[in-house]
């Protein structure tokens, strides 16, 4: 028989010499490669990220900061409104008030003015009363006494005289009373 040679099969378990090497030189190429330019993209793009997402927080405070610094003054604001329209209807009250009693002092006065006008009338027209008065209470004086004497008291001048003597007489009583009352 003959015999074949065979060669050498090698251990599957060990690996070839220059796989190893070019393995280690693989990966250690690929690493540097990844940390030059891999690594500082990431590290880049990661700060980037970061300061947006900082800036966009400080912008979100700075905004609420503004808005409650907006709502502040508002309220401020409604405060020294409501306190001037307090103010106002205080004002409008009292002004109020006071054309209530102009109104009223003119309505006194108007009052008073009818009054006095309508006394002063009334004295007038009383003594306008009293004067006719007088001339025909001595007209009928004069006229009962000559039907009582039987003889003309004619002379004015004597009529006259009696007649004012008899209604100072009349003046100078206590005033007359009412008819049916003593």
């Amino acid at each position: 028989m003959t015999t074949l040679l065979v060669p050498l099969q090698e251990n599957p378990l060990i690996p070839n010499l220059a796989e190893v090497i070019a393995s280690i030189v693989f990966a250690l190429l690929l690493t540097f490669l990844i940390s030059r330019f891999v690594v500082p993209r990431f590290e880049a793009t990661y700060a980037e990220r970061t300061a947006a997402i900082q800036g966009g927080m400080e912008k979100a405070e700075k905004a609420q900061e503004a808005a409650e610094a907006a709502l502040r003054q508002y309220n401020e604001q409604l405060a020294e409104a409501r306190t001037e329209a307090a103010r106002i209807r205080e004002e409008a009250k009292s002004e109020g008030t006071q054309i209530l009693a102009d109104l009223r002092d003119q309505a006194h006065a108007e009052v008073a003015r009818i009054r006095a006008q309508g006394e002063a009338q009334l004295e007038a027209e009383r003594a306008t009363v009293m004067t006719q008065m007088r001339a025909e209470i001595g007209t009928l004086g004069t006229t009962l006494a000559s039907r009582i004497v039987g003889e003309s008291l004619e002379d004015d001048q004597r009529a006259r005289r009696t007649v004012d003597r008899f209604l100072a007489e009349l003046e100078g009583e206590d005033e007359p009373t009412p008819a049916g009352r003593s």
